[in-house]
């Protein structure tokens, strides 16, 4: 009787057992990670009852968490890769609307300026369409910075996200650290800790939510690295990271893992995860459109600067800034970060020696010597050796170097930034209308008995003022109107087909001579001696075409243009850089694009990897539910087969009572037959 007894007792105990396992299934069904549970029966020993065996009853065997490794692990990987490619996608969407809207971004702005120079140009003597223009001049400053400000904050807002995830994965590494303990103990003693298995799964899964990491076990312990290798996890150990400035650009931060005794900056190396997302998008969309949209608003401040500064303005003086200068104090001073733990105390004055030649790269300066350094683009391009004893300053891609304090010692680098904060620096300064520079500094009048068809037009000083040269540029109106009037004297037509002409000046001496081929357009340059002060000579040119065919005897005179108020030819000559290649143009002077094209290619890169993210976000979304749904059919709960079993097990029970109930029976029986 006892044998039946034990016989039903174990099934009982392994129906319990197997009711108890499904009702944790059911419990656990929304639980993130839990992985079903399955109880694994054995039979028991038999015993040898005359000539046969005679079994004994069951034993549990084991409570069996149904999971795959591989399964698990393709989940782990594509859910670091969505994560990455959602926390990309959320922010790019951010600023292609910014850039592209004709709200927001600039090409409206920058058409409505030149839109408000034609109507300028058309009636160069207009006030009210002269203060227009300083209106939409300024509307178009306002555009640059808001966008550089937007920006910026989107550069501070991703810092700020740094910092929060960071302090995320410390905590998820300090769980699977202690999870790894656990386990440890509890699997040296022979059990297999099913919940805290899935617990640690789960720790890994979200924490590759946040960054990307690779998994190695060993003894049923995990040990999670990043990137190339760096420890996060080792055993029941964790190490920290966080998010600090960064120790070149220290407006962005980098990424740091803090060992016992010391800490590696894994910034570079970092991939997956909304941590990997948000490096990847500040390096290839952020900072490289930062840049772009800087070197855009430096040339349209520059070009338009300089072109002012070849005209006369309605006071018949050489006209002045309408926008800040490029090379400010203050602009100069921020194109250049020191990185940290430098030894000497220096660093350069960054100043645009040609915007038009910018690009949009930053510059790492590497020092080899107290004097010497390397400088090498991000894209890679080595750009030479340079010495602060350089003089002048060699011009690197349209900007010097000039270092302030030192010495230097070898190994102390810099970061140079030469348009990052060109957008944000961008203003209007000019405040008097009178003073846009509309009218060309020289006039030319035909002598009063011509008889030929000549004629003396596009006149244009040879050496562009520099607009930014206060006193210098004084002078040079001074020599200017010094040099002139002057005239220019044709001879008759020689047999070869050419036609000699003579310069003279205001007292007839003759200044210089040449030749031109009647009926033809020629372009001529003339130089005109001015005495100095203090003896010395110096030379105004200017350029002038002769058309026609001017008669023997003709002549015209050149004079400085006195009262231009009606003029518009250095009007139209601005107008001319709204389609002029000023912005990225090779060494030799060809290549580049106008200010507008190179504003829409900055939309359209923008636009193209915000498509292409959109791209990525769908097909990477796609991938981890399919991951998560192939997981599932093996590991996730399921109610309707977990209902079927619960009345299997409880029929199992109550035969299994059956048993012990019939051998209660027969023993009663028994007893009371004796």
């Amino acid at each position: 009787m006892a044998s039946l007894i034990n016989i039903g007792m174990s099934g009982l105990n392994a129906s319990q057992g197997a009711l108890a396992t499904v009702g944790n299934n059911i419990a656990n069904a929304n639980t993130s990670g839990y992985s079903r549970q399955q109880i694994v029966q054995g039979s028991a020993a038999s015993q040898q009852v005359g000539g046969v065996f005679i079994g004994t009853g069951t034993t549990l065997a084991d409570v069996r968490r149904v999971y795959n490794s591989y399964l698990d692990a393709q989940l782990q990987t594509t859910t670091s890769l969505n994560g990455d490619a959602q926390a990309y996608l959320d922010q790019i969407g951010t600023v292609d609307k910014l850039l592209s809207d004709k709200n927001t971004g600039v090409s409206a702005a920058l058409s409505s300026f030149f839109s408000s120079l034609q109507t300028a140009a058309a009636a160069p003597g207009d006030v009210s369409a002269r203060q227009l223009l300083l209106t939409s001049a300024q509307t178009l400053s306002n555009r640059f910075n808001s966008i550089s400000t937007q920006l910026n904050q989107q550069n501070e807002g991703i810092n700020s996200q740094l910092d929060t995830l960071t302090s995320m994965v410390n905590q998820h590494t300090a769980t699977i650290a202690s999870l790894n303990k656990q386990i440890a103990q509890a699997t040296t003693a022979g059990n297999t800790p099913n919940n805290l298995l899935d617990a640690r799964n789960e720790a890994v899964r979200s924490l590759n939510e946040l960054v990307g990491v690779t998994v190695q076990e060993h003894d049923n312990v995990y040990d999670i690295t990043l990137g190339t290798g760096q420890s996060l996890v080792q055993g029941s150990t964790s190490n920290t990271i966080s998010a600090v400035p960064g120790k070149v650009d220290k407006s962005q931060y980098s990424i740091q893992v803090n060992f016992q005794q010391s800490s590696s900056d894994v910034t570079s190396v970092i991939s997956g995860g909304k941590i990997g997302g948000l490096l990847r998008y500040r390096d290839d969309v952020l900072a490289p459109a930062m840049n772009d949209l800087g070197r855009t608003a430096i040339v349209v401040a520059d070009a338009i600067n300089q072109q002012l500064g070849q005209g006369l303005d309605a006071n018949g003086e050489f006209g002045s800034s309408l926008f800040n200068s490029i090379n400010s104090a203050t602009a100069i001073s921020q194109r250049s970060q020191a990185a940290t733990g430098n030894i000497g105390a220096g660093n350069f004055n960054v100043s645009i020696a040609d915007s038009g030649a910018l690009t949009a790269y930053d510059y790492q300066v590497t020092f080899t010597s107290a004097t010497e350094y390397s400088v090498k683009r991000s894209d890679g391009t080595d750009m030479g050796a340079f010495a602060t004893t350089d003089t002048p300053a060699k011009v690197i891609d349209g900007f010097t170097l000039d270092l302030k304090g030192g010495p230097m010692t070898a190994g102390d680098a810099f970061k140079v930034s030469p348009t990052r904060s060109g957008a944000g620096n961008i203003g209007v300064q000019m405040s008097d209308a009178n003073k846009l520079a509309f009218a060309g500094p020289l006039v030319a009048g035909p002598g009063s008995s011509n008889t030929g068809t000549g004629a003396v037009g596009s006149l244009n000083l040879s050496s562009a003022l520099d607009i930014y040269g206060g006193v210098n540029l004084g002078k040079a109106q001074s020599d200017i109107e010094g040099a002139m009037p002057v005239r220019i004297a044709f001879d008759e037509a020689s047999a070869d087909g050419t036609q000699s002409y003579r310069v003279l000046n205001e007292a007839g001496k003759e200044i210089g001579k040449g030749s031109i081929v009647p009926g033809q357009d020629n372009k001529v340059t003339i130089n005109v001696p001015v005495t100095n002060a203090d003896g010395t000579t110096t030379n105004v040119g200017f350029d002038t075409v002769i058309s026609g065919s001017p008669g023997k005897g003709d002549s015209f005179d050149i004079k400085f243009n006195k009262d231009g108020k009606a003029d518009n030819r250095n009007a139209n000559e601005l107008l001319g850089l709204q389609t002029k290649a000023t912005v990225g143009v090779g060494k030799d002077g060809t290549g580049g694009v106008s200010m507008a094209t190179s504003y829409s290619q900055l939309v359209s890169k923008v636009g193209g990897k915000a498509s292409q993210a959109a791209v990525d976000g769908t097909a990477n979304g796609a991938a981890l539910a399919y991951a998560k749904e192939v997981r599932n059919s093996v590991s996730q709960v399921n109610l309707d087969e977990e209902a079927s079993n619960l009345v299997k097990f409880q029929q199992y029970y109550t035969a299994s009572s059956q048993i012990i109930k019939a051998a209660q029976a027969t023993f009663s029986t028994l007893i009371n037959s004796l």
